[in-house]
């Protein structure tokens, strides 16, 4: 192989990581955001667990996290804004890239 060859794969395998990495970061956050949601809702243990796996399948519907905001939203009938949801998971999002580059 050339060196252009080695620093072409070099840099797809870096774009193939961190996307991976950003991928794992977004699902361990709408985690935290449903974590979160069951909490205000008053559910613990397993059927906390299973509503904040219910928020992560969520954000498969579109892009973006606007359906993962939607469904919370929807859920905590009128507990919490979508403003305050979208503000919550901006925070949750450093601390989930936090724990995955500490996984790693």
């Amino acid at each position: 192989m050339t060196t252009f060859d080695d620093r072409e794969n070099a840099y797809e395998n870096k774009f193939a990581h961190d996307e991976e990495m950003r991928f794992k970061a977004d699902a361990r956050c709408n985690k935290l955001l449903g974590l979160w949601a069951a909490d205000l809702m008053g559910l613990s243990g397993v059927a906390a667990e299973e509503y904040a796996q219910t928020v992560v399948r969520a954000d498969f519907k579109e892009a973006g996290h606007e359906d993962v905001v939607a469904k919370v939203a929807e859920d905590l009938g009128g507990k919490v804004g979508a403003d305050e949801i979208r503000t919550k998971r901006a925070e949750l999002l450093v601390t989930a890239r936090e724990q995955v580059l500490n996984e790693a």
